[in-house]
């Protein structure tokens, strides 16, 4: 049977998850958690529930899953040690640079690719499995036969979300909070732009607000080790809710009224997403947040009330909302009045035609509006749990313990610790149970960080002692040992000189735009394919200089399969990967391979495993800061390169923002504006794939010479391009001028 695993923001929700059938938890530490506003695990907490869910036979893995910026490496190892420490069963990680320091330092630490390496395919699996990935978090948007594929992979753990809030972009692949606010989604600490509302071709909506998924019974029908549960900023109580729901389904157990507690307690629409199939039904357009669970719709309204027929029981004190038209999130209030049949009561039971006072500030309802129970009180007693005192589970170091008696005092000795007390001890009636007494003193740890791991006891003259000193004498050894934890140093790296001026590449999805640009002015031309692309085209660029991109995602590898078999026949070796997958699709040697900034290069660790797989070149990330970009750069073991002007993708997503059906749908290349608070935003909806878009490209000329790279490239992808607009922009840039109305990113902010 699969692993269920559940999410843990707290000690509580922990302790919440075990006691209601988890086989797993998952929970983020204070730093490099890509739940950063979530309460998370201090040291302290991570070394105690670890220690209780081991007692359970239960696994742990700790989120070390947020890239990393170069001054941050340091108190990454101070991260990774405490997950050591604590003896973690799994690590769940985004950035190689992560990966490569926990293999090369922290080998006992097993390594899971975060759902953040946006793996949607079985290449993209198969090549982190060789760079010693045991499990891979798998992308939400797969669907069941997708899922199989990879589950297939001999030797490769895989790990599959069931439950919970769903991003509209792939995850991973997302810059939309971070370009716009300075507050990255690869650094946890998303601010959901995507849930706001946008003017847009279907008229005022949310068009990338998510629906929740929640794939129920059909759990069974996945193949992969561990079943995942999202929601680590989400409470206890929705926890214990949602994993005692998917725990009984497993066992087989009956769930009735299970589904209902989770939507009132928190829910979004549910929706399956892609599990059967691509769907077009996965965004709540209407409305943002919690609703809570459909209880009835106003009958009629009475004197500052409502009145319905309620489907589930309803007390004082819970939590109505009222869909309300034209307004963003439901109309919340807590029932204060509630009558039954004309009678005032304090509960109604399920059936009930009830009326229920609204508060003072109420906004304007009429009938057939629905009402949710959003808050219950006996929901919220219907899920008790126990867990243990405080301390009992604590994992200790095991130390040796060497107690010697003498006539005048008692000494023990622990990890280069003493401690003695003096006294006169008369012989022992029975000087051979004094080792026992002893070995049962000792072995009281109490709140101390320590544990005998074997107690000695030297007691020449068979002296006795009392259990009331003994105890004392432990005590004063163990306060005094003081654990001297042993970082290791971050793995070796040999950076390269850097060259005095960087050179210009340029970057494409059309040739045609090039017309006008002297290319001798450029090192390098990427032209970034796509399936259906005509190789005969690249006869009109200068073959030395042309390197071919493969797109960061692709959801079928074999469509592309013949068109990279025919570019390498006709010898093209110059190739560019923004994801995994293009790494297995194209051959260990033989080939010159750089990585586009979806890998995110943020530190020289990251950069050195890169090139453990082969890379010989590497591209900075766009939304990174000035100052980490520079300093990445000048320690980069590998040539590098940074975007000075493009569309970056706000994100990538495999929900379709088209209004109309998807049988009448052509899924051709179509472009749509999109307003908020008076910014403009163009998304391009393509084969059933949407990309969003600032209005405004990023430019970073008047930077570029900063940040001391080896190369410095313009990219004219996704847009239609005119000659004359793609000449002008690039001999502006190329004199390390910006245009005008362009993004700056993150350039100059001081963190991420």
């Amino acid at each position: 049977m699969a692993e269920l695993l559940a999410p843990a923001g707290d000690i509580e929700a922990g302790y919440a998850a075990l006691y209601y059938g988890a086989d797993a938890v998952y929970l983020g530490l204070k730093q490099f958690s890509a739940r950063a506003t979530a309460a998370n695990f201090d040291e302290t907490q991570l070394n105690e529930f670890a220690g209780y869910a081991h007692s359970l036979g239960r696994k742990v893995y700790a989120a070390v899953n947020t890239v990393a910026q170069q001054n941050e490496l340091p108190q990454l190892l101070q991260t990774l040690d405490i997950c050591a420490r604590c003896h973690a069963d799994g690590l769940i990680v985004q950035d190689l640079g992560v990966a490569r320091i926990v293999r090369e330092a922290y080998p006992q630490l097993e390594l899971h690719a975060s759902t953040q390496m946006a793996v949607h395919n079985k290449e993209g699996a198969l090549t982190l499995q060789k760079l010693g990935f045991r499990r891979v978090v798998l992308a939400r948007e797969l669907t069941l036969a997708e899922i199989k594929d990879i589950a297939a992979v001999p030797g490769l753990e895989t790990e599959a979300f069931v439950h919970g809030a769903l991003c509209y972009s792939y995850s991973g692949l997302c810059l939309f909070s971070s370009m716009e606010n300075g507050r990255s989604a690869n650094r946890g600490k998303c601010l959901y732009p995507c849930r706001a509302e946008f003017e847009g071709e279907d008229g005022a909506a949310h068009y990338f607000s998510m629906k929740d998924m929640a794939l129920e019974a059909d759990i069974l029908k996945l193949p992969v080790t561990s079943l995942k549960i999202e929601g680590r900023k989400k409470t206890a109580l929705y926890v214990a809710a949602v994993t005692d729901y998917y725990r009984r389904i497993l066992d087989g157990r009956d769930t009735t009224g299970r589904a209902e507690n989770i939507r009132q307690i928190f829910s979004r629409p549910w929706c399956k997403f892609h599990l059967n199939g691509r769907q077009k039904d996965v965004t709540d357009r209407e409305f943002v947040g919690h609703r809570g669970l459909l209880c009835g719709k106003i009958e009629r309204l009475g004197h500052k009330s409502i009145i319905f027929k309620t489907k589930y029981a309803i007390g004082r004190h819970d939590g109505i909302q009222i869909d309300v038209p034209g307004e963003e999130k439901p109309f919340g209030f807590a029932v204060l009045s509630l009558s039954v049949n004309g009678k005032n009561s304090f509960e109604a039971a399920a059936g009930s035609r009830v009326e229920i006072s609204l508060p003072a500030r109420t906004p304007e309802l009429t009938a057939g509006l629905n009402v949710y129970l959003a808050s219950s009180s006996a929901v919220k007693g219907a899920y008790d749990y126990t867990k243990p005192k405080s301390g009992a589970f604590c994992q200790k170091i095991p130390v040796n313990v060497r107690v010697q008696i003498d006539a005048d005092k008692i000494v023990a000795e622990a990890a280069g610790v003493r401690a003695e007390i003096g006294g006169q001890f008369e012989k022992a009636q029975n000087a051979d149970k004094m080792a026992d007494t002893v070995r049962q003193a000792f072995a009281k740890c109490g709140d101390a960080l320590v544990m005998p791991a074997q107690t000695e006891t030297d007691n020449p003259q068979g002296r006795f002692v009392p259990m009331s000193l003994l105890n004392e004498l432990r005590r004063q050894l163990y306060t005094r040992i003081k654990p001297e934890y042993h970082t290791p140093e971050l793995p070796a790296i040999a950076s390269m000189k850097r060259p005095q001026a960087p050179q210009w590449l340029l970057r494409t999805d059309n040739i045609d735009c090039l017309a006008q640009i002297d290319l001798a002015e450029t090192a390098e031309i990427i032209v970034l394919l796509d399936e259906h692309f005509d190789s005969a085209r690249l006869q009109l660029l200068p073959k030395n200089k042309v390197r071919l991109a493969l797109p960061t995602v692709c959801r079928n590898v074999s469509a592309w399969r013949p068109l990279i078999e025919e570019l390498l026949a006709q010898g093209w070796h110059k190739w560019e990967i923004g994801n995994y997958w293009g790494r297995e699709v194209l051959p260990e040697q033989g080939i010159d391979l750089s990585l586009d900034a979806p890998l995110y290069m943020f530190n020289t660790q990251a950069i050195a495993m890169a090139a453990d797989f082969g890379a010989q070149r590497i591209t900075l990330p766009t939304e990174d800061t000035l100052a980490n970009l520079r300093q990445t750069a000048a320690a980069s073991p590998l040539p590098v390169v940074f975007d000075v002007f493009g569309d970056v993708p706000l994100f990538i997503s495999a929900a379709c923002i088209r209004g109309n059906a998807c049988k009448n749908c052509t899924r051709g290349e179509k472009w749509l504006t999109l307003r908020k608070e008076g910014h403009v935003y163009r998304a391009l909806s393509k084969n059933c794939q949407t990309m969003l878009f600032d209005d405004m490209p990023f430019c970073a000329a008047s930077e570029a010479v900063e940040i001391g790279v080896d190369y410095l490239r313009v990219s004219f992808n996704f847009r239609p391009y005119s000659a004359e607009y793609a000449c002008k922009v690039w001999n502006s840039v190329r004199q390390f001028k910006d245009l005008e109305h362009v993004s700056k990113g993150n350039l100059h902010r001081s963190a991420l």
